[in-house]
């Protein structure tokens, strides 16, 4: 079932964090300004304020399962965080398999010719707008297909 609201992606970092919108259809995913991280409060305040200001219903946190799909210690930190988020907006909160966000968005910043530097900035938005894009297309597969909605891949827990 599709949120009323809009969907926010969170590409969770220790340093920063990617930030990703979904249009108020719900079909594609636009980039925020990533989130350089102080402390974790002002983290839960500054992400409130993005729930608040865009009408989100649903809090996406990428979840850095190993290739293996074992989760490992950055997904347990991920995993921790994404509760923390539900308590402190009172939003529904699901993990979504990352995967190679990060390797994708670094390499279609290479590709687009963007210099080492401005690609350190821009990585981690891109990796949060790949990460959002993903689960709207699973999302939109799935209400437009029965048979495609089978074939999605899961949330991870």
């Amino acid at each position: 079932m599709k949120p009323r609201g809009r969907v926010l992606a969170l590409d969770f970092g220790e340093r920063r964090m990617g930030l990703a919108v979904s249009d108020a259809l719900g079909l594609t995913a636009q980039g925020l300004p990533t989130l350089e991280r102080r402390n974790r409060r002002a983290d839960l305040e500054a992400l409130c304020r993005l729930v608040r200001e865009h009408n989100v219903d649903l809090v996406l946190v990428g979840n850095p399962v190993h290739l293996s799909g074992r989760a490992g210690a950055q997904a347990e930190a991920a995993q921790a965080f994404a509760e923390q988020v539900r308590r402190y907006t009172g939003r529904e909160v699901r993990l979504w398999d990352e995967r190679l966000t990060t390797a994708e968005a670094q390499r279609v910043l290479r590709q687009s010719g963007v210099s080492s530097a401005k690609r350190a900035a821009a990585v981690d938005r891109l990796a949060a707008v790949l990460l959002l894009q993903s689960y709207l297309d699973c999302q939109n597969l799935a209400a437009t297909s029965p048979e495609a909605g089978a074939a999605a891949p899961p949330e991870t827990k």
